[in-house]
């Protein structure tokens, strides 16, 4: 049964890409107690602030800190069931794209071995040794590999039309209705 990369669940996570630099413009939980360290710090003796604006920003922080580990939860669960589908093709003949110089080429062969990387994980392909990354599988088949095609090439005209390669009879008007 071939699969589409495009719409499988073979996308690499972001919870592999180490490398990213964070966004110096998103303020995350640290941030956000510095501010409100800040502000406890410099507020007037006199004129303290209201405690129902520390309630209402305690309750932001509180709020963050639970978005914001439901978006680890969220991608790890990702990345488990990314790591879940390499090891699924572990004995199946894939289908997958490679850069051959400058040409990408397409290749088959059975999957030997996963090895887990910051970048994900990589399939080694039994035949060449070949690492490949998921993403790159074009087509997933059983151990014997894809099945025979189901419909023999057509050896006979379509239908319609005569054996010389000529128009079908009757002429199709502009509106394309026919006009036998």
């Amino acid at each position: 049964m071939p699969v589409d990369p495009a719409n499988s669940s073979t996308r690499a996570p972001s919870v592999y890409d180490t490398t990213r630099p964070k966004d110096p413009s998103i303020l995350g939980k640290d941030d956000f107690l510095k501010l409100l360290i800040g502000q406890m710090q410099n507020q007037d003796p006199l004129n303290p602030t209201d405690g129902a604006q520390y309630m209402a920003q305690m309750t932001q922080f509180s709020i963050l800190e639970q978005i914001t580990n439901l978006g680890q939860t969220m991608a790890a669960a990702s990345s488990n069931e990314y790591d879940q589908n390499a090891i699924a093709l572990i004995g199946k003949q894939i289908s997958y794209l490679r850069l051959d110089g400058r040409e990408l080429r397409t290749y088959t062969g059975t999957v030997e071995s996963v090895t887990f990387t910051n970048q994900g994980p990589q399939l080694t392909i039994r035949e060449d040794s070949a690492k490949v990354m998921p993403v790159s599988v074009t087509a997933v088949w059983g151990p014997d590999g894809p099945p025979p095609p189901t419909d023999p090439p057509p050896t006979d005209p379509p239908p319609g039309g005569d054996d010389e390669g000529g128009e079908a009879e009757g002429d199709v008007g502009a509106s394309g209705t026919s006009g036998v």
